[in-house]
């Protein structure tokens, strides 16, 4: 009998709360240029499948990279940010070229035509700052 109280207890443990998005974070806008690259070593280094800040590249995920002037601006690590044009909550994950300002690449796996077809433009954002305690 003492099993199922392991299994609890390990499920309790292991669980994290999952973020409220609406609640837990303070958003703030804003308009940046924004583009598309994928995880193709001519676009990116000869490692294409891991970040400037060490996260791994799987298509289907959900990731950006962002200037780094909008990493000063709030925009850090894993900071969740909602684009104008596409569905759920994307998160910070890469870092650009320091050539690049006020600017996001939004990562479109390996798919070079769906990055083609996005191209270049202004769009608004939302990013998620984390309220305080």
């Amino acid at each position: 009998m003492r099993w199922p109280i392991f299994v609890l207890i390990l499920c309790i443990v292991g669980c994290k709360k999952e973020p409220n998005f609406e609640e837990d974070y303070d958003w703030n806008s804003r308009i940046v240029m924004a583009s598309a690259y994928n995880s193709l070593a001519y676009q990116t280094s000869s490692n294409p499948h891991i970040t400037a800040f060490g996260d791994s590249l799987k298509p289907g995920l959900k990731y950006i990279a962002v200037s780094r002037d909008l990493l000063r601006k709030g925009l850090k690590h894993n900071t969740p940010v909602k684009i104008e044009g596409f569905k759920g909550v994307f998160f910070v994950k890469d870092k650009m070229n320091v050539r690049y300002k006020n600017h996001i690449d939004i990562y479109m796996g390996v798919d070079v035509k769906a990055a083609k077809q996005w191209g270049r433009r202004m769009v608004c954002i939302d990013y998620g700052i984390p309220k305080a305690d």
